[in-house]
């Protein structure tokens, strides 16, 4: 569906779908945000993670302008934020609430439809959420990944070009999580951009272009899931050795943690040949695998206060 020519026509030449500069919010004491700076360009999938408390829900207010910043700007494709929902170029899938139980799903969408000057036919977003086939079902009968199915549904009528995912697949099965991916992966390929928080990190992993976490209302890393891995050095040695000493393997050179779960034993070292060298040698160890860091150590490492770490 074609965009509203008032909003093509302010469109400042390659405007960022999402420009947010020195963004700063305070509540009393605590600063939620603080002067966090970030672009993200037309068409791409950004994975926005953190601790809880890392800022994350301040800042998606502030770009749902649902909030207002203490300094900073934000720039939704180069509107402010109550320009651009009015314009219908982001919407938001949140984790809970905003739904009415006695409703039916297709009561609902359509209902939400009659706020919008221009929307998707009905039918057309609940087949693209996958729920077209319950769309006479009450809204409280429907289990949790269906409702937020139909969030999704709800969110897709204005066609919005910037679509905001506040761990949008919980509730659903990993049958139900692989069709959402699949379905905003599609959307992305034709030019939606996508910012979303998850608690799962493989769906970062997997289906983000790039991620950004933030730590204490700050960015802390931003790139790909390749090269925030790449920030969490040494590798994991896994073996099979029942009786494992965790001190002796602590004083090898380079060994950062043990960690013994029965029979297995978990090195993370940054030279995994010491390890794996005397586990072989000096130890009945067998069944010995050594792998990169994933996707969760570098998260660890990267959002945890030293003073976390040092315990």
């Amino acid at each position: 569906m074609e965009k509203t020519s008032l909003a093509e026509l302010a469109e400042p030449v390659g405007a960022a779908a999402v420009r947010l500069t020195g963004l700063t919010k305070r509540f009393g004491s605590v600063t939620a945000v603080d002067d966090l700076s970030l672009s993200i360009e037309p068409g791409e999938v950004v994975a926005f993670l953190g601790p809880n408390g890392a800022g994350k829900t301040t800042t998606v207010d502030m770009m749902l302008g649902l909030a207002r910043p203490d300094a900073g700007s934000v720039e939704i494709y180069g509107e402010k934020p109550s320009d651009a929902v009015a314009h219908g170029r982001i919407a938001a899938v949140m984790q809970s609430g905003g739904l009415l139980k006695d409703l039916t799903v297709a009561e609902t969408v359509r209902m939400t439809a009659s706020l919008f000057g221009r929307v998707r036919p009905v039918e057309e977003v609940l087949t693209r959420a996958g729920i077209l086939g319950i769309a006479d079902r009450r809204v409280g009968k429907c289990s949790g990944g269906q409702q937020q199915r139909l969030r999704f549904a709800m969110a897709l009528l204005p066609d919005p070009d910037l679509m905001v995912l506040d761990e949008p697949t919980t509730g659903m099965d990993v049958e139900g999580r692989r069709e959402f991916w699949a379905a905003i992966r599609q959307d992305a390929a034709h030019g939606r951009t996508i910012l979303f928080a998850t608690h799962y990190l493989d769906e970062a992993d997997a289906y983000a272009d790039r991620i950004v976490l933030v730590r204490h209302g700050k960015v802390v890393a931003d790139g790909t899931a390749a090269e925030l891995k790449g920030l969490a050095a040494g590798r994991t040695i896994r073996a099979t050795l029942p009786g494992a000493d965790p001190v002796a393997l602590a004083a090898l050179p380079g060994v950062d943690q043990v960690e013994v779960r029965g029979d297995s034993v978990l090195v993370r070292a940054s030279d995994s040949d010491v390890v794996a060298r005397h586990l072989l040698t000096a130890t009945g160890a067998r069944d010995l695998e050594i792998t990169s860091r994933n996707l969760e150590d570098a998260f660890i490492a990267l959002t945890t206060d030293s003073k976390e770490n040092d315990r």
